[in-house]
């Protein structure tokens, strides 16, 4: 029973930006969507109040010419309409949990840990080197790494920490244990609703409806045994669906850059490795591997606390964050992967630096 056919950039158009053509366009509908935006303001401040952490990520969207091969890939743009969608989807999945816990039936939540010991110390030891710290002792919170997302915000190196910080915690998973959810700060989350449905949305569906029918937790035909191994395969399924879609892009991608090899990029270091620097082409979302043994002239160890190669004689540093310039010297599509060589002397928009702390800002 749709009122009329709405998109992100429309919506956001008319409720964000006042935009007075859309909104007489649509001015039978603008009161809702007027109420609708004002419940995600007050859902986007109690989502500031607890703690929720909001890490600044790019994703990036591919479009295809009349051929059917990459024409260009662009970085996708989140507008307010976005986010209120998502906070709308949030509030549901959270009511469904609440609803599961107070009708005490078993079902499978979405959990997220806070971090280990052992990522949590690493993050540490990573900030400390930059004169920065985390607060919470041995159980830090979602508000300390909100705490530390803000105050890092306007340093020219704060994708650098923000990365780093992303990957001290753990991945979410599904589970009929419940510990809440770490990153959104939220004691109680299930997949009710989501814009591809689920196996553990419909595991969720089942409960609620068994529940709404009268019926009693332990009459219920998944045990909590059944429900942790559908936990387990899920998530290992899930995993598994994001490698695919990995695989496929990448593929894609290697038969973008075919042309391109002999050509010269500026880029981000994205990751370090003791093997390697994998670099992502600025404008081109794109990553490669500048292997170690291109890096000639020097012998360079990895450092994992500090994300970074160094060079034993000269001191030259590659760390996470820094601008690189880069040649394309092989592009493999069976393997999946793309080779680069570091570039000397050339002029370049992101010069190799050799200052200690990299200056970049960024939206990923």
């Amino acid at each position: 029973r749709s009122h009329a056919r709405l998109t992100y950039d429309t919506v956001a158009a008319i409720v964000a930006d006042r935009n007075p053509q859309l909104r007489a366009e649509y001015a039978q509908l603008t009161p809702h969507l007027d109420g609708l935006y004002a419940l995600y303001q007050a859902m986007r401040v109690s989502r500031e109040q607890r703690g929720a952490m909001d890490f600044d990520t790019q994703e990036t969207v591919i479009e295809y010419g009349a051929d059917r091969k990459i024409e260009r890939i662009l970085p996708t743009e989140r507008n307010d309409a976005h986010r209120l969608i998502e906070e709308c989807m949030i509030a549901a999945n959270v009511a469904a949990a609440r609803f599961l816990q107070r009708q005490k039936m078993p079902g499978l939540y979405r959990i997220h840990e806070g971090p280990s010991e052992d990522r949590r110390n690493k993050l540490r030891a990573f900030l400390g080197e930059l004169g920065l710290g985390l607060s919470g002792g041995d159980k830090p919170t979602p508000k300390d790494y909100t705490r530390l997302l803000e105050q890092i915000r306007d340093r020219p190196d704060a994708h650098l920490i923000q990365t780093v910080m992303l990957r001290s915690l753990a991945q979410a998973v599904y589970s009929p244990a419940n510990v809440g959810h770490f990153g959104l700060a939220l004691d109680a989350y299930a997949h009710f609703t989501s814009p591809i449905r689920r196996y553990p949305d419909l595991q969720v569906h089942r409960a609620i409806r068994h529940a709404l029918n009268g019926g009693k937790p332990a009459e219920f035909p998944f045990t909590p045994v059944d429900l942790v191994g559908l936990g387990e395969h899920c998530s290992m399924t899930e995993r598994r669906a994001d490698e695919a879609v990995r695989d496929a892009v990448e593929w894609l991608k290697c038969e973008f850059m075919l042309d391109k090899v002999g050509q010269t990029f500026d880029g981000i270091i994205t990751g370090v490795t003791g093997f390697g620097l994998f670099v992502e082409l600025r404008g081109v979302f794109v990553e490669g591997l500048i292997h170690v043994t291109s890096l000639r002239n020097d012998y360079y160890r990895f450092d994992p606390v500090g994300h970074r190669l160094q060079g034993e004689r000269s001191g030259q540093t590659y760390r996470l964050g820094d601008g690189v310039r880069v040649r394309v010297t092989r592009v493999d599509l069976d393997e999946r992967k793309i080779d680069f060589e570091p570039v000397e002397n050339e002029d370049s928009e992101a010069p190799r630096r050799r200052s200690r702390y990299p200056r970049r800002s960024r939206k990923e």
